[in-house]
This record gives C-alpha cells, sequence and structure tokens, in this order.
C-alpha cells in the first residue's frame, strides 16, 4: 500500500486510487502560513529538475514549496 517504502507502480497506483475509500483526504488540511504574491519562472537543466523532484517527494512536500524552503536556508545560511 502507500505506507510501505517502497513505492508503488504507476498500474498499483491507479488501482488504489480507483476504490472510493481511497480517495478521502487523510489528515487535517494543509493551509499555506503566509500569502504566496508572485509567480517566477525558473529553468532547471532536465537532470537537476530530476533530483529536486526526488527530493521534494521524499520530503512529501510539493516542487514549489521545497525550492521555497531551500531558499530560504540558502538565505539564512550566507546572511
Amino acid at each position: 500500500g502507500p505506507m510501505s517504502d517502497t513505492p508503488m507502480t504507476p498500474d498499483q497506483e491507479y488501482e488504489f486510487y480507483a476504490q472510493p475509500a481511497n480517495q478521502e483526504p487523510q489528515g487535517p488540511a494543509r493551509r499555506r502560513t503566509a500569502r504566496l504574491s508572485t509567480v517566477v519562472p525558473v529553468r532547471f537543466p532536465p537532470e537537476l529538475l530530476a533530483e529536486v523532484r526526488r527530493r521534494a517527494d521524499a520530503d512529501d512536500r510539493s516542487l514549489s514549496s521545497w525550492i521555497r524552503r531551500a531558499v530560504e536556508h540558502e538565505l539564512r545560511d550566507s546572511a
């Protein structure tokens, strides 16, 4: 299932989410803490984007959220 360490194949994922019981939200709703304002298009080479996606998935974060956190971290460290 989705809680195991091995990721589901796309076919297994489809079968899992095809069941209505598995379409219910789990846990409390997550709300953004701050209003986000400006959209900034950022381009990455495909290999780098793939790695960022892997890291974001591993942290259970959206791509945007992971990148925002990485930028905030960099700003804190260089201050």
